[in-house]
């Protein structure tokens, strides 16, 4: 308990350092005015804090290109050089096909994932409105599983799905706030006594530290994690720097899987030991 009240707390830190950000705000003053929300002002600037997905909606007739980028395991040293040797890739797009109603495809290298998804805007932070809401669903195809392993394997264990209820608000000018209630359905499960059912909260923030640059921190507890297991709360720090038409995440995360099932049911490391990820996610819209 008093390791999820840790991590909970880390999340809420930036607000300590409000006061130590305008001597910053110089650093990247000339880079150009940024296209991607022309509209309004919204809690995150990218669709994804860190791991979690935030409230951002693509707008009509938009395209997004995410590239996600995690590194092996960082404490294994220089046998992988700090975890170069073993990277996981994804590559996805996402379209906007309404104002407020966004699609999207992907592929991740870890366990060959295939994935589609589906996020709609069901409110904006705006005069009477005091949250952002937004509903998220994707489903995930593991396609690296082999029926010559397992000889009893059918189509459906394949498939593993999310869906999330993304409730943000923004305070102020510099600090966001984010409440993702989840639903976790896994097929195939790793361990026998695991649920296929479970249930999770996702908590994200971000704290603007100069007009291009933030920082970003979600974590996401597994309320139905059986005890004695290989996996951990999925716990993600990074920096957001807006350039234009690009948002580059930097981010360190006890994750390895970029995809909701993935970094929510089976994140692998454990910061207590030093046991994580660092990757980067780059987003370029159209």
């Amino acid at each position: 308990m008093k390791l999820t009240k840790t991590l909970f707390a880390t999340l809420i830190l930036p607000l300590a350092f409000l006061g130590q950000s305008s001597a910053q705000e110089s650093l990247l003053e000339e880079l150009d005015e940024d296209p991607i929300e022309k509209e309004f002002v919204p809690a995150f600037k990218a669709m994804k804090i860190g791991n979690l997905q935030s409230t951002k909606v693509a707008s009509a007739g938009d395209w997004y290109m995410y590239v996600s980028h995690r590194f092996g395991n960082f404490s294994d040293g220089l046998s992988t050089f700090f975890g170069l040797d073993a990277a996981n890739t994804k590559i996805q797009l996402v379209y906007g096909v309404l104002d407020g109603l966004q699609v999207g495809i992907s592929r991740e290298s870890l366990r060959k994932t295939y994935a589609g998804s589906v996020k709609f805007r069901l409110m904006k932070q705006e005069g009477q409105k005091p949250v952002n809401l937004t509903a998220y669903s994707t489903f995930n195809w593991n396609s690296q599983l082999s029926a010559d392993r397992y000889p009893n394997l059918w189509w459906p264990d394949r498939l593993s799905y999310a869906t999330q209820l993304l409730i943000s608000r923004s305070f102020g000018e510099k600090f966001s706030l984010e409440l993702a209630p989840t639903y976790v359905r896994q097929n195939l499960v790793w361990q026998k006594t695991q649920s296929h059912d479970q249930l999770a909260i996702g908590l994200g923030s971000r704290l603007k530290l100069t007009k291009r640059l933030s920082l970003n921190a979600d974590y996401v507890w597994n309320l139905s994690r059986v005890d004695y297991t290989q996996f951990r709360d999925p716990l993600t720090i990074g920096l957001d720097l807006e350039t234009g038409g690009h948002v580059f995440q930097l981010l360190f995360s006890n994750a390895q899987s970029t995809n909701e099932p993935g970094f929510i049911s089976n994140a692998e490391g454990q910061w207590l030991t030093g046991d994580v990820f660092f990757g980067f996610n780059i987003v370029r819209v159209f």
